[in-house]
Protein backbone atom coordinates (compact mmCIF):
# COMPACT_ATOMS: atom_id res chain seq x y z
CA UNK A 1 0.00 0.00 0.00
CA UNK A 2 1.58 3.33 -0.98
CA UNK A 3 2.25 5.87 1.72
CA UNK A 4 0.02 8.93 1.55
CA UNK A 5 2.06 11.99 0.63
CA UNK A 6 0.57 15.44 0.30
CA UNK A 7 0.43 16.24 -3.39
CA UNK A 8 2.44 19.30 -4.42
CA UNK A 9 -0.76 20.79 -5.85
CA UNK A 10 -1.98 21.02 -2.26
CA UNK A 11 1.06 23.00 -1.10
CA UNK A 12 0.70 26.72 -1.66
CA UNK A 13 3.17 27.97 -4.30
CA UNK A 14 4.54 30.60 -1.90
CA UNK A 15 5.96 27.91 0.42
CA UNK A 16 7.02 25.19 -2.03
CA UNK A 17 10.65 26.36 -2.11
CA UNK A 18 10.79 26.41 1.69
CA UNK A 19 9.36 22.90 1.91
CA UNK A 20 11.78 21.62 -0.73
CA UNK A 21 14.83 23.23 0.92
CA UNK A 22 14.05 22.26 4.53
CA UNK A 23 17.26 20.76 5.96
CA UNK A 24 18.20 19.65 2.46
CA UNK A 25 21.89 19.35 3.38
CA UNK A 26 21.33 16.33 5.63
CA UNK A 27 19.14 14.64 3.03
CA UNK A 28 21.79 15.27 0.36
CA UNK A 29 24.51 13.86 2.65
CA UNK A 30 22.57 10.64 3.20
CA UNK A 31 21.59 10.37 -0.47
CA UNK A 32 25.25 10.72 -1.47
CA UNK A 33 26.33 8.04 1.01
CA UNK A 34 23.57 5.68 -0.16
CA UNK A 35 24.64 6.19 -3.78
CA UNK A 36 28.31 5.53 -2.95
CA UNK A 37 28.08 2.57 -0.54
CA UNK A 38 26.30 -0.78 -0.58
CA UNK A 39 25.31 -0.59 3.10
CA UNK A 40 24.59 2.64 4.99
CA UNK A 41 23.42 2.92 8.59
CA UNK A 42 22.04 6.30 9.67
CA UNK A 43 21.90 6.73 13.41
CA UNK A 44 22.40 8.95 16.41
CA UNK A 45 24.35 8.84 19.63
CA UNK A 46 22.81 7.51 22.85
CA UNK A 47 20.36 5.34 20.88
CA UNK A 48 21.04 1.62 21.36
CA UNK A 49 19.39 0.51 18.10
CA UNK A 50 21.97 1.95 15.68
CA UNK A 51 24.65 0.31 17.82
CA UNK A 52 22.75 -2.99 17.65
CA UNK A 53 22.55 -2.75 13.86
CA UNK A 54 26.26 -2.03 13.56
CA UNK A 55 27.14 -4.97 15.82
CA UNK A 56 24.95 -7.26 13.71
CA UNK A 57 26.67 -6.12 10.52
CA UNK A 58 30.09 -6.54 12.14
CA UNK A 59 29.19 -10.07 13.28
CA UNK A 60 27.97 -10.90 9.76
CA UNK A 61 31.19 -9.53 8.27
CA UNK A 62 29.35 -6.93 6.22
CA UNK A 63 31.16 -3.63 5.67
CA UNK A 64 29.04 -0.51 6.04
CA UNK A 65 29.17 3.25 6.23
CA UNK A 66 27.82 4.83 9.40
CA UNK A 67 26.44 8.35 9.57
CA UNK A 68 25.67 9.73 13.01
CA UNK A 69 23.58 12.85 13.48
CA UNK A 70 23.54 14.13 17.04
CA UNK A 71 21.77 12.51 19.97
CA UNK A 72 18.50 12.84 21.84
CA UNK A 73 19.40 16.39 22.87
CA UNK A 74 20.53 17.91 19.58
CA UNK A 75 20.09 17.77 15.82
CA UNK A 76 16.53 16.49 16.12
CA UNK A 77 15.29 19.03 13.55
CA UNK A 78 17.85 17.82 11.04
CA UNK A 79 16.91 14.19 11.68
CA UNK A 80 13.23 15.07 11.21
CA UNK A 81 14.04 16.01 7.62
CA UNK A 82 15.33 12.46 7.09
CA UNK A 83 12.15 11.03 8.55
CA UNK A 84 10.06 13.20 6.25
CA UNK A 85 12.18 12.22 3.26
CA UNK A 86 12.07 8.45 3.90
CA UNK A 87 8.80 8.07 5.75
CA UNK A 88 10.68 5.89 8.26
CA UNK A 89 9.92 7.16 11.78
CA UNK A 90 12.88 5.85 13.78
CA UNK A 91 16.63 5.40 13.80
CA UNK A 92 18.55 3.64 12.56
CA UNK A 93 17.65 3.93 8.93
CA UNK A 94 19.44 1.17 7.08
CA UNK A 95 19.94 1.24 3.33
CA UNK A 96 21.08 -1.82 1.38
CA UNK A 97 22.05 -1.16 -2.23
CA UNK A 98 19.99 2.03 -2.22
CA UNK A 99 16.88 0.49 -0.66
CA UNK A 100 15.64 1.45 2.80
CA UNK A 101 15.18 -1.88 4.60
CA UNK A 102 14.06 -0.45 7.95
CA UNK A 103 15.80 -0.53 11.30
CA UNK A 104 17.81 -2.86 13.52
CA UNK A 105 15.09 -5.51 13.92
CA UNK A 106 14.45 -5.55 10.17
CA UNK A 107 18.18 -5.97 9.54
CA UNK A 108 18.34 -8.85 12.05
CA UNK A 109 15.55 -10.64 10.17
CA UNK A 110 17.36 -10.20 6.83
CA UNK A 111 20.58 -11.56 8.32
CA UNK A 112 18.87 -14.52 10.01
CA UNK A 113 17.00 -15.49 6.83
CA UNK A 114 20.09 -15.23 4.65
CA UNK A 115 18.39 -12.63 2.48
CA UNK A 116 20.98 -9.93 3.27
CA UNK A 117 23.77 -11.99 1.73
CA UNK A 118 21.61 -12.66 -1.33
CA UNK A 119 20.91 -8.94 -1.77
CA UNK A 120 24.59 -8.10 -1.45
CA UNK A 121 25.78 -10.88 -3.79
Amino acid sequence: MPRAILDEAHVHPAIRAKVAAHEQAIVDEVRSAVAAHAVVVVGMGMNPFPKRARKALDAAGVPYTYLEFGNYFNNWRRRTALKLWTGWPTLPMIFIKGILIGGADDLARLIASGELQKILA
